[in-house]
């Protein structure tokens, strides 16, 4: 009787062993599938991370859904700066005066502000906003034509983008192509330099991805 009940405590506790162990791997299992994917800032312009105060009117939290897109503005507002634009973003939580931000800005010395995370939507691009990224660009004059450091960090920024979102240079649109509006007002007048401008993108690109392989 005595073996048979020592019999029947081993089995219980290679039962009772099994199970945690079991227990264990699910939950490992479960930890690495949630867990968060590496950025890989290869390729990335330096920036400047300075996320807006969650509230309704400028950074709702709401969750992006899957990123088909990238949206090129210009903030209409000859000489400000990309703090400056920020800012304002922020300052929308106190005024309620409207709905507006940007996941980037990139000032006139090409400075690059983040305002709201990859994974969020901004007040930007109307219909567009569930699914793509917008980037606020300053200028210096009314013709709204991007200085040569905005213009070199908008490459640069919008390159490593769509190498980061698996995008290509033709998912990179204009305020333009989703309502018509006049934004941004140089690169809608001047329709070769926007085809320019895409032509850039995608050579940018494929020299990050290149010069990445060719780490050591």
């Amino acid at each position: 009787m005595l073996a048979l009940t020592l019999i029947l405590l081993c089995l219980l506790m290679v039962l009772v062993i099994r199970y945690v162990i079991h227990r264990s791997e699910l939950e490992e299992s479960r930890l690495n599938g949630a867990a968060p994917k590496a950025i890989d800032w290869f390729g990335a312009p330096e920036i400047d991370v300075q996320l807006l105060t969650n509230n309704e009117y400028s950074r709702p939290g709401i969750a992006m859904g899957q990123i088909k897109g990238i949206v090129v503005h210009y903030t209409a507002n000859p000489g400000s700066s990309a703090q400056a634009n920020r800012n304002y973003f922020e300052g929308l939580k106190d005024s309620g005066e409207r709905k507006a931000s940007s996941h980037f800005v990139i000032g006139l010395d090409g400075e690059v502000i983040q305002c709201i995370p990859s994974s969020e939507i901004s007040y930007a691009s109307n219909d567009r906003n569930k699914d793509t990224l917008s980037i606020e660009c300053c200028h210096p004059d009314e013709s709204g034509e991007f200085n040569k450091a905005t213009y070199t960090s908008l490459v640069q920024l919008v390159a490593w983008l769509c190498k980061r979102f698996d995008l290509e240079a033709s998912d990179v649109i204009r305020h333009y192509d989703v309502t018509g509006k006049e934004c941004p007002k140089y690169f809608v007048e001047h329709e070769d330099a926007w085809e320019q401008f895409q032509q850039e993108v995608s050579a940018c690109k494929d020299k990050i991805i290149k010069e990445e392989k060719e780490e050591p």
